[in-house]
Formats: C-alpha cells, sequence, structure tokens
C-alpha cells in the first residue's frame, strides 16, 4: 500500500540514496567547489534538505578513493572552507556510472512500456 504522498518505493521522492555519489561526481565535473555549493545544486537531482553530514561523508569517502581531492581555502570573508575538485580516477568513475545508468535507464523504460499496455486507468 502507499503512503499518504503517493510513493511505496522507499522514501518520499522514489530515489536512489546511492545516486547521489555520480551526482556529485558530475558537479565536480563541471567545476570545482565547496560542500555546501554542491548541496545546494543537489536539488537539481531531486536531494531536497539532505543532511550535509551524509554528503560530506560522501566526499571524504570518495576522497580516500581518490576520487576527489580537496583543499582549504583560507582567503577571502568568513572562515576557511574545503574547495573540492574531480581527479582522474573520478573522472574514469564517472564514465563507469554512466554505463551503469544507461543500461538501467534502458530497463526502466521496458519496465515503464510493460506496465503503461496493462492499462490499469
Amino acid at each position: 500500500m502507499c503512503s499518504d504522498d503517493g510513493c511505496c518505493c522507499g522514501d518520499s521522492h522514489g530515489r536512489i540514496q546511492r545516486f547521489i555519489e555520480p551526482c556529485l561526481l558530475l558537479l565536480l565535473a563541471q567545476k570545482p567547489t565547496h560542500g555546501y555549493d554542491l548541496i545546494d545544486k543537489l536539488s537539481l537531482f531531486g536531494f531536497d534538505g539532505i543532511d550535509p553530514g551524509t554528503i560530506y561523508r560522501y566526499l571524504r569517502e570518495m576522497e580516500k578513493n581518490q576520487l576527489v581531492t580537496s583543499e582549504w581555502i583560507t582567503e577571502g570573508k568568513g572562515p576557511a572552507k574545503r574547495k573540492y575538485e574531480l581527479t582522474g580516477e573520478g573522472k574514469e568513475y564517472l564514465l563507469s556510472w554512466q554505463t551503469v545508468i544507461k543500461k538501467n535507464r534502458e530497463i526502466l523504460n521496458i519496465f515503464l512500456q510493460e506496465l503503461e499496455e496493462l492499462n490499469f486507468d
């Protein structure tokens, strides 16, 4: 049975939490930036109101796996900020996500087509 918001896919947006990782890598491929900027831009992919701690855990893990690098920026107003940047390994990993996502898109399109043919209206 579906919840009040109409979704029965495990969370209110029907998204896969692991999808945060390729989204972060894509955003960093577009432009090296700070964590809070990444958090703001994740709304483009349906991740609204996400806990900043979750994002920073992903960033630390990706840095540990050499997918991103970071450096402290101390210039300018306010406190120091950590700026993240995609590495060559990160780019390769992002491209492997592209392959997986394309295949999943094909499977989801087949699923939706089969479901629409049932005419449950």
